[in-house]
């Protein structure tokens, strides 16, 4: 079932930069649709669909919680931000198509 959240970050444009480019060119297992935008009050708000939560959570686990500490030298904040889920009520497109 596909799953989706949005994530308030308090974080800038650059250290953005640094955490994907830590997290490199190979795409995350799972992941249908990142984006990242900037809010008018400050920081960025990632809208993240998946094929699943458990596709979500192993990437956390595995290659975006690592790439965030490499990014900031180890001083992760000990609270992950507020994660909004969203409630699917339909999800299409051409990487859902792809997906077969």
């Amino acid at each position: 079932m596909v799953y989706a959240f949005t994530q308030d970050v308090p974080i800038d444009a650059d250290l953005y930069r640094r955490i994907t480019d830590e997290l490199g060119p190979e795409p995350l297992d799972g992941q249908l649709l990142h984006l990242c935008v900037r809010r008018p009050d400050g920081g960025l708000r990632y809208i993240d669909v998946w094929e699943s939560r458990e596709h979500c959570a192993r990437a956390f686990d595995e290659r975006i919680h690592p790439a965030v500490d490499r990014a900031l030298g180890g001083a992760r904040p000990s609270q992950e931000p507020v994660v909004t889920h969203l409630e699917v009520l339909d999800a299409s497109g051409a990487l859902l198509a792809a997906q077969g």
